[in-house]
């Protein structure tokens, strides 16, 4: 008999390939009794999937969309395909962000099978891309790669370049990754020097695993440290802004790589921001969702003001 676990994804499966499944249909190709049809079905609600029911001898279960994303059961060539777009909108800029497309495609190389991991191996050595006007900081592929280390808690070597092209090989135990702003950080313990660094990961030029375990011991918080080795004044632009949210709650809606938290008072925080430009701080701060009111700058409430009315006159189409 199969767990329950596996049923249920086997469950989901079915409803999604067709429109309507009767209880006894479910039962059949499951092998299981109408009642445990009845109870998977119940456990899937549970988890967020939106299964309705018609009542009746000729009722039965289909897949409708929800009110969140649940977890998703893909085989091994939708997975496949679903990594391709993935990145092949991050390196065209369909969405007109590589960051979205990449975020999501480093959440699915880490549960990916190592045979699908290998068929986009094979993938990248074959396919070519001319490089658009604005080319992306970095390449999708080696941000697969840092991740894939982070993954296998495997030691690595590490061919990076200074500021000025020079390169060096340094030997690291891989931790995270950290986006800020438009850039992605490798956090990382350099072996050598036995302290914990942050690498710009436009900078990164290869890594290769060497076959020997990662020591971590008690590894820092990434985000923070990135924050830490920041420079002061690195964007452009800086906002303030003001959120109707307790301090810990605001450091977990807006992370520390991206802004300087400030409490003001038990339900209020302060929140200083930096962009590239007005319009790409805009663009974050309405993507919060979130109620706030920006102190500083003017163009930044402008372009708030813009983009606001932008939605709006879209909505009325």
């Amino acid at each position: 008999m199969i767990s329950t676990s596996a049923r249920l994804l086997r469950l989901v499966t079915l409803l999604s390939s067709r429109p309507s499944w009767t209880n006894a249909e479910l039962a059949a190709r499951m092998e299981v009794t109408e009642r445990t049809v009845r109870r998977d079905v119940a456990r899937l609600r549970e988890l967020g999937y939106a299964v309705e029911s018609d009542p009746g001898p000729l009722g039965g279960y289909r897949l409708e969309a929800g009110n969140k994303v649940p977890p998703l059961a893909l085989d091994d060539d939708e997975a496949f395909a679903v990594a391709v777009a993935l990145r092949e909108t991050a390196l065209n800029g369909t969405l007109g962000s590589d960051q979205p497309a990449l975020s999501a495609l480093l959440k699915l190389q880490q549960v990916l099978p190592r045979r699908i991991a290998d068929r986009l191996a094979a993938v990248d050595a074959t396919v070519t891309h001319a490089p658009r006007a604005t080319t992306p900081q970095i390449a999708p592929e080696i941000l697969l790669h840092l991740a894939s280390a982070c993954r296998r808690g495997e030691r690595a070597s590490l061919v990076y370049r200074d500021r000025e092209g020079q390169e060096t090989v340094r030997e690291v135990d891989p931790y995270r990754l950290v986006q800020t702003g438009r850039r992605w950080y490798f956090v990382a313990r350099d072996v050598a020097k036995g302290e914990w660094r942050t690498f710009r990961a436009d900078r990164v030029a290869t890594i290769e695993p060497t076959g020997r375990p990662a020591e971590l011991g008690a590894p820092p918080d990434p985000a923070e440290l990135v924050r830490l080795a920041l420079p002061a004044g690195v964007y452009p632009v800086y906002c303030t802004v003001r959120i109707a949210m307790p301090f810990d709650e605001a450091r977990k809606l807006i992370p520390t790589t991206m802004g300087v938290h400030k409490p003001d008072g038990a339900a209020v925080t302060i929140v200083e921001i930096g962009g590239y430009d007005a319009d790409e701080l805009a663009r974050y701060l309405l993507g919060l969702a979130t109620p706030l009111r920006v102190l500083t700058p003017e163009s930044v409430r402008e372009a708030m003001r813009r983009r606001a009315t932008e939605v709006l006159v879209t909505l009325d189409r």
